[in-house]
C-alpha cells in the first residue's frame, strides 16, 4: 500500500512540475485529446489491454446467452419427464434426453443409462452417474465464467506494468534531456496514467459480471439437483414428490 501511495505521489509531483514548467515557458495552451490519441499515448500496453477488452465482451455475451436458466434446465420438458418416470418409461425418457441436449438432459441421461428395464434399478449407481456427469458439465460451463475472473485480475497488473514503463521513460527523459522539454515528459507520464486507467476500466466490469454469472449458475445447479432428485423419486415410488404436484395430469 505504501509503494502504491509513493508511486502516485511521484506521478502527481511530476505532473505538477511539468505544468509549472509549461507555464514558465509562456502559458498553458488548452488542447483537446481524442480517444484514439489517448490509445496511442498508452503505448505498447494498450495492445494486450485491447485484446483483453475484446475477450471480455465476448465472454460476457457468451455467458449471457449460454447460462440462461430456461436453456440449461428446460422447464418446458419437465412435465413430460415426470409422466415418463411415473410410468417407468426409461427408454423413452433416454431418447428424449438425446433429442434435447442441454445441461439438464445430459446429466439426467447419464443417470438413465445406469437403469435397466430387466432388473431392479440400483439407485445408488444412478445417483453416482448423475454426480459424475454433473461435475463434468459444471466444470465445462464454469470455464467461460472463470475467464472473466482471469481478465479482471490480469488487466490491472498489465496496466500497472504499462505505468512502470511510462515512469521509466519519464526518468530516462529527465536523465538525458533534463527538465527542458516538459512536453516529452508529459507524454511519458500520460502513458503511465492511461494504461492504469485502461486496466481498471477493463477489470471492474469483468469482475462484476464474473460474480453475477457465477452466482446465477450456482443457483441453476441447485435447481438442477432438485429437479433430477424429484424425477428419481417419481421413478422409484411411482408417485409425485412434494413440490411436483403442478406437473400431475
Amino acid at each position: 500500500m505504501k509503494n502504491v501511495k509513493l508511486q502516485l505521489g511521484i506521478i502527481f509531483l511530476m505532473m505538477f512540475v511539468s505544468s509549472a514548467l509549461a507555464q514558465a515557458e509562456g502559458g498553458v495552451t488548452e488542447q483537446k485529446t481524442t480517444l484514439w490519441q489517448m490509445i496511442l499515448q498508452g503505448g505498447w500496453a494498450m495492445i494486450p489491454l485491447g485484446l483483453m477488452s475484446t475477450a471480455m465482451v465476448y465472454f460476457i455475451v457468451q455467458n449471457a446467452l449460454a447460462l440462461r436458466e430456461k436453456v440449461l434446465l428446460r422447464p418446458d420438458l419437465l412435465p413430460e419427464f415426470v409422466a415418463l418416470m411415473k410410468d417407468k418409461k426409461i427408454v423413452e425418457a433416454h431418447t428424449k434426453c438425446k433429442e434435447n441436449e442441454t445441461l439438464f438432459t445430459y446429466v439426467f441421461q447419464a443417470g438413465l443409462e445406469r437403469c435397466s428395464t430387466n432388473r431392479e434399478i440400483n439407485f445408488g449407481k444412478v445417483k453416482e452417474a448423475i454426480e459424475e456427469a454433473s461435475t463434468e458439465e459444471v466444470t465445462s460451463y464454469m470455464k467461460p465464467i472463470d475467464y472473466l475472473s482471469i481478465i479482471g485480475a490480469t488487466a490491472p497488473m498489465l496496466g500497472l506494468l504499462g505505468t512502470v514503463s511510462g515512469m521509466i521513460k519519464a526518468f530516462q527523459t529527465i536523465g538525458s534531456q533534463g527538465m527542458g522539454k516538459p512536453e516529452v515528459l508529459a507524454g511519458n507520464i500520460g502513458e503511465a496514467l492511461v494504461t492504469t486507467a485502461t486496466g481498471l476500466i477493463i477489470a471492474i466490469p469483468a469482475m462484476l459480471f464474473y460474480y453475477y454469472f457465477r452466482n446465477s449458475f450456482i443457483k441453476t445447479t441447485a435447481s438442477l439437483g432438485r429437479n433430477i432428485g424429484g424425477l428419481l423419486d417419481t421413478l422409484e415410488t411411482g408417485e409425485l414428490p412434494l413440490g411436483f404436484e403442478e406437473y400431475s395430469e
